[in-house]
């Protein structure tokens, strides 16, 4: 088998599986323990470095981190009353941004002269904002333009205030626009030919996927006063055009919209509202999270039931009709929804709710100017990797380049874009993506003594307090989560098992003497004949059945023999460098950066 390169950026990088997992690669361990430290403000910096909203995502992210978090998979469930859960990272996250000092004088500022170039965002959202932060420092002029008055996108306008402070949004964009020469243009772009015609030297759209799926069922025209497109809906009551709905209400979909829709609703006056989906509960689009503050603001979600009509009386809406399905799987897995035979069910409303997904619109982007669209799918061709459409000057992010995502896949599109504008208007290849920045240190302060907290703590995870539900109902504006206080957010942070701190092996300073083996708790690591990776991974001390992670593999040995560590199960407990009696293994803290478009790399 190959044997590991460990200088390669990215191994220790996929090993820290939480940062690998998240798009902004955020180095989750690393401000973990700020926040334990009661470092907030830098806890806040490192993450406003790479997911640039640390506040609004604390509250919102879809937090793809956290399934792929070692400790939800490592914990013996007996110890933890079969209560195995990943750390509270996104929770955590928040942490550093409610109890942070002010941080204004840690924020970078443009130069004091400009470079002469000018860039258009089209869309104030979070893909644009980004674009904005990573080029200001650079010289750029920047302007974002949106329909909006205020910026911050799909942010400010699709998420409730009771789940996003408006004031968390204006403080965090507002550290984006005190960079200087980061402009508001509050107007519509109805002809990307026209704005280029404005002499912009590159244009980047990050306009999301503004437009709600409707539905085409009988009844939808007579019943139009009280069937409200989802995203739509939620714009107008985030400005304040509409301020109550309803007693009986339907939200129709199984999405993260569709559970804001319900929870809006019940402020607003909705005093019975169901949730009605397609699917099955489980498969579901909407986080976990968001279904169960759902249901326990008492919103029932009703599974397996396709909408078959809008049915009116004398031209005023008074219910909906659904077909009850149960769902069937072919030799490809591939589910079709089959009636079950039950009579149809009807349900009584006042107003319903759509929210059954959202797509992107470009009817302001002329087909003859030079940008490819496909097909099938109508949406710009744009490269995955540099963000750049077939017109050389334009370049996507966000919802607007492949479909609806989330907040932290915008940022992440958002950093590579930038990159791929400064590299363009440097006239560099935008292919050419810098490389990362990596620091690696050792943590050893005596011969088994380390400076970080390697203690494994059996601790279950700990419950986020909320706000009492009558209140939280009464008040559209009240926030329902209140977030760790500081001795929660201390209790929640020992969960943490510093994935970053990296095992490391010197083969030529090992007696094979087995006594990492013997007291890895985990074991996890094997003294073999080499061998084909599938021969390799069943031959190991504990066999490593998880091949998206990679087996650590040195040579050099006397015997010949390989070390072989998995990688997937490891605690990064350090036991085995405090029982090798030649320092054969080490702990090393492994801090990788991603690259950005910035002064550190920048080719003038």
């Amino acid at each position: 088998m190959h044997k590991t390169d460990i200088d390669d950026p990215n191994y220790f990088l996929k090993v820290v599986d939480c940062q690998w997992a998240c798009p902004a690669h955020t180095p989750v361990p690393e401000y973990i323990r700020k926040i334990a430290h009661g470092k907030y403000s830098e806890a806040y910096m490192i993450n406003w470095v790479s997911n640039v909203f640390p506040g609004i995502l604390g509250r919102t992210c879809d937090r793809p981190c956290e399934p792929a978090c070692r400790r939800g998979r490592v914990e013996d469930p007996d110890t933890v009353g079969g209560d195995t859960a990943p750390v509270a990272i996104c929770r955590l996250k928040r942490v550093a941004a409610d109890y942070k000092d002010d941080v204004a004088e840690h924020m970078p500022a443009a130069p004091a002269k400009l470079n002469g170039k000018r860039i258009a965002c089209v869309g104030a959202g979070p893909a644009s904002l980004t674009v904005a932060r990573d080029l200001a420092v650079l010289g750029y002029d920047i302007t974002l333009i949106d329909h909006n008055p205020k910026m911050g996108g799909l942010i400010r306008t699709q998420i409730p205030r009771f789940r996003l402070p408006e004031q968390v949004i204006d403080e965090e964009v507002a550290y984006i626009t005190g960079i200087g020469n980061v402009h508001f243009d509050n107007r519509s772009v109805d002809s990307l030919k026209g704005l280029l015609d404005e002499g912009w030297d590159a244009v980047f759209v990050g306009s999301g996927a503004p437009r709600g799926r409707d539905l085409d069922i009988p009844g939808r025209q007579e019943g139009a006063a009280n069937i409200h497109v989802g995203i739509d809906w939620l714009s107008s009551v985030s400005f304040e055009h509409i301020k109550e709905i309803g007693k009986r209400v339907l939200v129709l979909g199984g999405g993260n919209t569709a559970m804001d829709c319900c929870r809006t609703a019940r402020r607003l006056g909705g005093e019975d509202v169901k949730v009605i989906v397609r699917s099955g509960f489980e498969e579901m689009k909407a986080s976990p999270w968001e279904k169960e503050d759902a249901i326990a603001e008492d919103i029932p979600i009703i599974n397996w039931h396709v909408p078959k009509a809008f049915v009116t009386e004398g031209g005023k809406l008074v219910g909906m009709k659904f077909e009850i399905v149960r769902a069937e799987y072919d030799d490809n897995g591939r589910r079709k929804l089959v009636p079950t035979g039950e009579p149809d069910a009807f349900f009584e409303c006042d107003d319903v709710l759509v929210a059954v997904g959202q797509e992107n619109a470009f009817p302001w982007i002329e087909r003859d100017i030079g940008i490819e669209f496909d097909p099938r799918w109508d949406m710009p061709k744009v490269d995955e990797t540099t963000m750049q459409a077939s017109l050389p000057n334009v370049f996507f992010g966000g919802d607007a380049a492949f479909g609806p995502k989330n907040i932290i896949w915008a940022v992440a599109h958002g950093h590579q874009a930038a990159i791929s504008i400064d590299r363009f208007l440097q006239d560099a290849d935008v292919r050419d993506r810098p490389a990362p920045t990596v620091n690696i240190v050792s943590q050893k302060m005596g011969i088994h003594e380390w400076s970080y907290d390697n203690d494994i703590a059996l601790d279950t995870r700990v419950p986020v307090p909320h706000l009492v539900k009558e209140r939280a109902l009464s008040d559209i504006g009240a926030e329902v989560e209140l977030g760790f206080d500081p001795e929660l957010a201390w209790k929640e942070a020992q969960r943490c098992l510093n994935c970053d701190v990296q095992t490391v092996f010197s083969a030529s300073l090992c007696i094979e003497c087995d006594a990492c083996t013997d007291i890895c708790p985990m074991d996890c690591i094997t003294f073999t004949q080499d061998g084909e990776e599938d021969d390799l991974r069943a031959r190991l001390s504990a066999p490593a059945t998880n091949t998206d992670q990679p087996l650590y593999v040195a040579d050099g040995l006397e015997t010949g023999r390989v070390m072989v560590k998995d990688e997937d199960v490891c605690l990064h407990c350090g036991l085995c460098a405090e029982r090798c009696p030649t320092g054969a293994w080490d702990m090393r803290k492994y801090l990788i950066n991603t690259a950005q478009a910035g002064p550190a790399w920048h080719s003038n």
